[in-house]
């Protein structure tokens, strides 16, 4: 099986990444490049983790970004304002599952362990995932934070993922916990997540 990994610079998607990989997934890691909110510390630490998740498991781990900053603009000017961290999951989600298409992958894997942070409950979850055609795998579901971590430190991603970088600074100061999926629909109105995401997914780009 051929599986996109949304990868980010944190702890858990790297983890994620490498138990599908040990279950026999070939993944792809795709980063969604949140600039201009983020610095260029992100995309070293993406670049550093890839390299060691190559390096522990002999395995490939090709390693692609595509821009998410125009995705994020748009969301923060047309959506309500405690949505953003959902709806940016939701476009993160649209292009995993549009760039899986065009590299012929079955699966998304995500880093989601369940009630971590507000994006992660069970409501936002839901409502994330609503519409999307493809499987998305979350490895991590059941796992609390100090699993996570021993995982990360066994396979040498956990210095990496805790390494200085500026995090998203899109973050509203509140974030809904129990997104509603008619809410998430009625935005359709206001903005095109299928086109940014199809728009991301064709800028993909390898990393090397």
């Amino acid at each position: 099986m051929k599986a996109i990994s949304l990868l980010s610079g944190g702890i858990d998607s790297p983890v994620a990444s490498y138990l599908m990989s040990k279950a026999g997934a070939d993944v792809i890691l795709l980063h969604m490049d949140n600039s201009p909110y983020c610095d260029e510390r992100a995309m070293r630490n993406v670049r550093a983790i890839a390299k060691q998740l190559r390096d522990f498991t002999g395995k490939e781990f090709p390693l692609y970004s595509a821009p998410h900053g125009p995705s994020q603009t748009a969301i923060r000017d047309c959506c309500d304002r405690n949505y953003q961290c959902v709806m940016c999951k939701r476009v993160m989600q649209l292009t995993a599952g549009r760039f899986a298409e065009k590299m012929g992958a079955s699966a998304i894997i995500m880093g989601d362990s369940l009630g971590q942070v507000a994006s992660q409950t069970l409501k936002n979850i839901r409502a994330e995932f609503s519409s999307m055609k493809i499987p998305i795998v979350r490895p991590l579901i059941g796992l609390d934070k100090n699993e996570i971590i021993a995982i990360a430190r066994k396979i040498g991603t956990f210095d990496i993922s805790i390494s200085p970088a500026v995090g998203c600074t899109v973050v509203p100061s509140k974030v809904t916990v129990a997104a509603e999926p008619g809410r998430i629909e009625s935005f359709r109105d206001r903005i095109d997540i299928e086109k940014l995401a199809e728009e991301a997914a064709e800028q993909a780009v390898p990393v090397v």
